[in-house]
Parts: structure tokens; sequence; C-alpha cells
């Protein structure tokens, strides 16, 4: 659903494989390794694994180009951690200035939950995050950017088998194959492509580049959208404006690069 009056589309199988939602704030000095796990005995009746993994660097949207920055921190680092569902589907991601929170399919039989869900998962965790650091005299959250990613795998066979039939999903994209052409078709592509949020709340990152998928080696499309910024959303209630607004334009652009009757035909678009 959008955040105004204006129906998206949905779809009977979305292509949906990940989804991350999250946030960047200004680092928690205070926070050390040993909280961290004292903050697991909240989340472990859920999350019972537990990951170590090297921390993502604060990247922000810059202000007046479409470059984003990166700010380094003056402090040792800590290692990003997750925590794990048993199933591997949600996972939670938390360094000392980035919260998020992941939904993944994990096998072909996992349903995508759908972006009411997501969202609803992922303040409420973000809201024990805060219960913590508010217990533990930890410190406040002070946004400096919210993020949303969708991920989703095109697989070869679904209406595609060639990067010479590229245009059959994305027509801005297509491969002109012309007679007197010398370069045959293309091994591999890789497409970046920035677009403007509205109203100054940030910029949608898309991403798409032909992959072969771990767990089974199929070939797919990958097909990242990337929403970042913040806007005027400095606080929690405006956060979750910022997230609304950025699930419409990420449903909005999917819906605008990929070819209508592919998306009827294949994952069966309702609206």
């Amino acid at each position: 659903m959008s955040s105004g009056s204006e129906k998206l589309p949905e779809y009977e199988r979305p292509p949906v494989s990940e989804v991350v939602c999250g946030v960047v704030f200004a680092p928690l000095t205070n926070l050390l390794a040993p909280h961290l796990g004292i903050l697991w005995e909240r989340y472990k009746p859920g999350y019972s694994d537990c990951q170590e993994v090297l921390p993502l660097p604060m990247q922000l949207e810059g202000e007046s180009d479409g470059q984003a920055t990166v700010e380094l921190l003056e402090m040792p680092p800590l290692p990003r951690i997750w925590f794990i569902e048993p199933d591997g589907n949600r996972l939670i991601q938390i360094q000392r200035e980035r919260f998020h929170h992941n939904w993944r399919r994990k096998s072909a039989e996992d349903a995508y939950p759908r972006h009411e869900e997501v969202l609803a998962v992922f303040y409420k965790r973000l809201e024990t995050f805060r219960d913590f650091l508010s217990g533990q005299r930890l410190g406040e959250l002070h946004l400096k950017q919210c993020e949303m990613t969708y991920v989703n795998h095109i697989t070869s066979g679904d209406g595609w088998d060639s990067l010479a039939k590229i245009g059959d999903v994305f027509p801005d994209f297509a491969w002109q194959n012309r007679s007197g052409r010398t370069s045959g078709i293309p091994m591999g592509i890789d497409w970046k492509t920035v677009f403007e949020l509205p109203d100054g709340m940030g910029r949608l990152r898309i991403t798409i580049r032909n992959a072969t998928r771990i767990t089974d080696n199929q070939p797919i499309l990958f097909f990242e959208l990337t929403a970042r910024g913040i806007g005027d959303a400095r606080t929690f209630e405006e956060m979750r404006s910022w997230f609304e607004m950025a699930h419409t334009q990420i449903v909005r652009t999917f819906d605008d690069l990929v070819n209508r009757e592919f998306q009827k035909r294949i994952w069966g678009r309702r609206i």
C-alpha cells in the first residue's frame, strides 16, 4: 500500500529475495563489546544464533551531488553483530552507528511477508534496542540516515534466458542486436542508476547485474533498489513516514523499470 491514496502494484509471486530496513545514527561512543552480549539476552528468544562480521562504513548520501560520502570514525571499531533466527529468515545487525533488520528468502518455499510486516518487525526490534540503550545509560539514537533495500532475483528461464533478451525484462536497457555488430552478445552487465527521492528526502540507487545464485547455481538478474536519506525525518515518528515514502518510491520505480507484460506473466501482477 502507498502512503497516499494511490494503489501500488501487487504480485502473486514477487521476486523479492531480501528486504533490509535500517538507520544510521551518531556513534554510540559508550557502547562496548560486553554490552552486545547483554543485549543478545533481549533478542535470544527469537534470534538464538549470533555471528560477528566486519563493520559497515558510515555511508551518507551527499547533500549536493549524486555521490555518497563516507565518514571515518576516530574510535576503535566494534565488529558488526548479527543476531539470527534459527531458520535464518530474519536477522538483526548492530554496530556503533547502525541498526538494521533483514528478511531473507532462504528457500523457494519462503513467502515474502509483505512490507507492512517487514516494517512492523523492524520497528519492534529497533524499539528493543532503544530501551536497552536507555536502561544501560549508553545514550540515545540521533538519526543521521534511514535506509531501505529491496533485492530481487529474476531467474533465468522465467521470461529470459540470455543477456541478448535483457530488453524483455528491462526495456530501458535493451541490447540492440542489430546486423553488423562485431562484439557479440555481452558476457555480463552491471548497470547503476541514481534517482532523487521526493522533497529532498534522499536518493534511490538502482543496480542491475547478472549473477549466479549461490544456493542453486542458477543464473539470475540481480535487481537491487536502495533508498537512502533522511530529509527532515529527525524524530522516530517522522522516520516511519520516511520508510513509507521509500517503500512507495521503490515499488513505483520497480514497476517503471520492468516490462509490464513481463510482470503480469511471470509474477502475477494483480493491479
